[in-house]
Order: structure tokens, then sequence, then C-alpha cells
């Protein structure tokens, strides 16, 4: 038997595999405002972690911007190529093993992704997008808050991380663990948005040594 947690290839397989573009194809609220974001900032090369089908690339690739995305689900990554086009680069692993590449990249978009993960692979996550940022560039990630109504929900298995929805896993963010874990990489913006569930939307500056 499959053992279904996020973070397992077996799991987004069999999401990806059944569901097939299960999102459809808007980018998400949060993407578009990111894609302004970048605009404004003259963003020019994007890492795009957990691309999945690819819905949230298009729009920053519409705008002029170089996109290359990680993806663990290889139906996901096919799916992309047949939606977006051969050209568009993913990595095929888990965001737990990058780096995949030694680009700099001066903008990086990380959606709804960093809280399906542990503490040690959230930290993980961060210090590896912020050492492929350019010297004064940007990371914007977004991640469910406590104010979720699925908050408190399902298994308990530690602080403000449950599991749910037959094997998902989700850490749910406040502020003070947003301070706590993005601080030191340069966090100077918080603001929330509504997707499917109530998000944070946070960004970061890599500012020179």
């Amino acid at each position: 038997m499959m053992e279904h947690k996020n973070g397992k290839p077996e799991f987004w397989e069999t999401a990806f595999s059944e569901k097939q573009e299960m999102w459809g194809f808007e980018p998400a609220a949060s993407a578009l405002l990111a894609k302004d974001f970048f605009v404004g900032k003259a963003v020019k090369k994007v890492l795009i972690p957990g691309i999945g089908y690819g819905r949230n690339a298009q729009v920053f690739r519409d705008n002029g911007m170089t996109v290359t995305g990680i993806e663990i689900s290889q139906t996901a990554i096919d799916m992309a190529k047949k939606h977006y086009g051969t050209d568009l680069v993913i990595h095929h692993g888990s965001v737990t093993d990058m780096p995949f590449d030694h680009q700099q990249y001066d903008g990086i978009f990380c959606y709804a992704l960093i809280h399906l993960l542990d503490e040690q692979e959230r930290a993980k996550l961060i210090r590896d997008c912020y050492h492929q940022l350019a010297d004064n560039g940007y990371m914007v990630f977004t991640m469910i808050s406590k104010t979720a109504p699925t908050y408190g929900q399902g298994e308990f298995i530690s602080k403000d991380r449950y599991e749910m929805f037959g094997g998902v896993r989700m850490f749910f963010y406040d502020e003070t663990a947003i301070h706590a874990e993005f601080d030191a990489y340069g966090l100077f913006d918080i603001t929330t948005v509504t997707e499917n569930y109530p998000f944070y939307l946070i960004k970061c500056k890599k500012s020179p040594c």
C-alpha cells in the first residue's frame, strides 16, 4: 500500500493522475499579486518550487519572465509540457532536495507549498530559496493561516500541524511563526489573501552582504 503523505511522490502522482487539472487553469490570486510585484521590480528570472502543472507559471511568462519549476510529480510535469510548451524547464524532484541547478534567480514564487512540510523541511526550503536568490532579488511565499476553518481539524501531529484530507499534513501559520521562520531571510512584508482558504502572502528581499 502506498504511503499517502504529502511530500511523498506517490501521494502527488495519485492526486494528479486521478484529478488531472484539479485547480483549473486560472492563476491563483496570489500569483497575480506576485506577478504585479515582480513586474514592478523588473524581475526577469523566476523559480517556482512546486510548480504543479504550471497554472501559476504562465502569468509570469506572459509578462516577459523566464520561469523554471521544480515538481515532484512526473504526471504534473507532463501536463505542464502539454499545456504550456516543452520549453518550460521543470526539474523533477522534491523541493526538499533543492538545489537542482546553480542558477541565481531574481524572483522566487512559492505557492501553498511550505505549509505541507515539517519544521526541518520548511527551514531548509527557505534557506535553499534564499541561497538561489540573486542580490536584491525577491521571494514571495504563500501559506495557510490559522484562521482557516480547517485549523485544529484532523489528527494532531505537533504544534499547529495536523493531518487531514486522507493524508495531507498541514502546518498552520500565524504572524509569530512567519517572523520566526523568515526574519533571518529579509522578510519585509506580510499581507493576507483569500484563496480557497485564508492565506498569508509574505515577501523577502535578499540584500547584498
